[in-house]
């Protein structure tokens, strides 16, 4: 039986960051992940998340994500949709923390 391998990211954002509060910047973010849904195959599933307000969180923005292979996640890593959002996302976040498993 072959394991899923599973990519999840947590980010913590700038107060202020490109013109912009925390959480302007957070549904930018979300809405940038959001276009790399689908972008390579092998993503079997693809979720960014806002930390809901009145919801315990220590981050603001989390993806998870899951793929067939790592050959899929590192297409994912160097799409050009994705490529195109990190400066944004690296200007915004205040730390970001990953972690990829098989399961």
């Amino acid at each position: 039986m072959s394991k899923t391998l599973k990519h999840i990211v947590f980010w913590k954002l700038k107060e202020q960051a490109e013109g912009a509060d925390k959480a302007a910047n957070a549904l930018k973010v979300k809405a940038l992940l959001d276009g790399c849904a689908g972008i390579v195959p092998g993503m079997l599933k693809f979720e960014a998340v806002i930390a809901q307000p009145g919801m315990d969180a220590t981050c603001d923005v989390v993806l998870y994500s899951e793929f067939e292979s790592e050959a899929a996640l590192e297409a994912y890593q160097h799409h050009p949709t994705h490529e195109a959002i990190k400066p944004f996302v690296g200007a915004v976040r205040e730390s970001r923390h990953c972690m990829d498993y098989l399961s």
